[in-house]
């Protein structure tokens, strides 16, 4: 009888580690395909508002894209800035744009991250403090701009994003 017990006391100790390691691991949220779709529509829609016509990238932690969205009379160009602009918020885990620490009237260094810009209209998508996408938005006159379109999608759908 004393093997059966062994047999069930292994058995109960790698049950109890198994649960102690998965309550460890921290929990991801992710984008949906409805969510970065509502966002990037919003995104368009708060552009469009002003009179400007942009493109919009939505991509997910991983800087996959989930939506892109051209509209009617964007330039060619925007399609390449909002790659660049997304894929800065991701590797850089903040809004795209200027360093952070430049000095007033400085002027704009070039990116140090290859693939990335130093543009604002890239806003990072976080749930619960997680970085989980990032939205993009170019072609309005200005990257401030972009970035208030982007800013307005994101506080429109803030309670999708919980």
């Amino acid at each position: 009888m004393r093997p059966i017990h062994s047999v069930i006391g292994i058995a109960a100790g790698l049950v109890a580690s198994w649960c102690a390691a998965a309550e460890g691991l921290p929990s991801k949220k992710m984008l949906t395909l409805e969510v970065a779709q509502s966002l990037a529509r919003e995104a368009l829609a708060s552009c469009r508002a002003s009179g400007y016509t942009v493109s919009v990238l939505v991509v997910d932690d991983g800087n996959r894209a989930i939506v892109f969205l051209h509209d009617n009379g964007a330039s060619n160009a925007t399609t390449e800035l909002v790659r660049l602009k997304a894929s800065s918020v991701l590797l850089l885990g903040r809004p795209s744009g200027p360093p952070p620490n430049l000095a007033p009237g400085a002027p704009v260094p070039p990116p140090v991250v290859p693939g990335t810009v130093n543009v604002q209209g890239g806003v990072p998508i976080r749930v619960d403090n997680q970085l989980i996408g990032a939205l993009a938005v170019s072609g309005a006159p200005g990257g401030e701009k972009d970035a208030a379109c982007a800013n307005a999608a994101l506080a429109k759908l803030a309670a999708e994003l919980r």
